[in-house]
C-alpha cells in the first residue's frame, strides 16, 4: 500500500557565531539536527550562518519564520558579552527581554552560593512570551518563542535540548532512504539518471561522485516518503547501473 505524501514539514537551521565563520570551531550540529528531524518526519530545508552581529541575526530570523515550520538557531546563549541570541530574538519579534524567574531558578539551583555571578545571571534572560526549553546537561535553558527554537552551540548540550522538546514537534511523514554505490563516473548515467528523476518526482536523488582504489564511482541516494515511488525508482537505478556495465553496491560502508 502506498503511504500517501501529506504535507510537508520543513525547517531552517540559523548556526550564529563569529567562531563558526572564522574556522576556528567546526559546526558539529548540522548533520545531527538534519538526521534527527528527518526521524520526525521533519525536513531541513535551510541553513544559515551569520556573525555575533544583532541586524543580521534579526534580519534571517524573520526571513526564515515565516518561510518554514521551525525555526532553530544555535549559539550565542551563553554568559559573554558576545552572547547576543536571546537580545536579538527579542527584536526580532518585537518584543522585551527580562529575566525569567523559572530560568532564574533553575541557575541558582545549580550553581553553588556565590557561584551566580552578573555574567551567568545573563543566561536567565528570555524574550516575552518566551517558554524554556530544559537543558539537562549545563542547566542553563533555552528557549522557543513562536516557532523559532534557540538551543546552544555546544553539541552535547544542544542534543539534550532537542530531546526535551521533541514533544513540540509535529512532523510528518518519516522521509525514506534508499542508497547504492557503483564503479560508474557520473557522465555515463547522467541522462538516464535525469530520466528517472523526471518520472519519479516525489522522490529527491542525489549523485556523489568519489574517486578510491584508483577508481571512479558514484554513489546514488535516493530520499522520498512516498514507499512505492522510492522503491519503485530505486529499481530503476539498479537496472541503470546494471546496463551501464557495473555492479550495484549495497553495502552501506563502502557508500561514499
Amino acid at each position: 500500500m502506498s503511504s500517501s505524501p501529506s504535507k510537508s514539514v520543513t525547517a531552517a537551521l540559523l548556526i550564529i557565531g563569529d567562531e563558526i565563520l572564522s574556522g576556528r570551531t567546526e559546526d558539529a550540529n548540522l548533520s545531527y539536527l538534519a538526521t534527527w528531524l528527518g526521524n520526525l518526519g521533519i525536513k531541513l530545508a535551510e541553513v544559515r550562518v551569520v556573525p555575533d552581529v544583532q541586524p543580521v541575526i534579526v534580519e534571517a530570523v524573520n526571513a526564515l519564520r515565516p518561510s518554514y515550520d521551525y525555526v532553530f538557531t544555535t549559539g550565542g546563549i551563553g554568559p559573554t558579552h558576545d552572547d547576543i541570541t536571546a537580545d536579538a530574538i527579542a527584536v526580532a519579534f518585537g518584543v522585551g527581554i527580562e529575566c525569567n524567574k523559572d530560568a532564574l531558578a533553575v541557575l541558582e539551583d545549580h550553581y553553588e552560593d556565590g557561584a551566580l555571578n552578573d555574567a551567568r545571571r545573563r543566561m536567565a534572560r528570555v524574550p516575552l512570551g518566551g517558554i524554556l526549553i530544559d537543558n539537562p546537561v549545563s542547566k542553563a535553558p533555552g528557549f522557543q518563542i513562536g516557532n523559532v527554537f534557540v538551543l546552544a552551540g555546544i553539541p552535547r548540550v544542544n542534543r539534550a535540548m532537542l530531546e526535551s522538546l521533541k514533544d513540540r514537534l509535529v512532523g510528518g511523514p518519516p522521509m525514506l532512504s534508499r542508497s547504492v554505490g557503483a564503479e560508474l563516473a557520473e557522465g555515463a548515467i547522467a541522462h538516464r539518471l535525469g530520466e528517472i528523476q523526471n518520472a519519479f518526482p516525489s522522490v529527491s536523488i542525489g549523485s556523489y561522485p568519489y574517486y578510491r582504489a584508483e577508481a571512479y564511482g558514484v554513489t546514488l541516494v535516493l530520499r522520498s516518503v512516498d514507499t512505492d515511488q522510492i522503491e519503485a525508482a530505486f529499481s530503476q537505478v539498479l537496472a541503470m547501473i546494471t546496463d551501464s556495465g557495473a555492479q550495484p553496491n549495497l553495502d552501506p560502508s563502502n557508500l561514499v
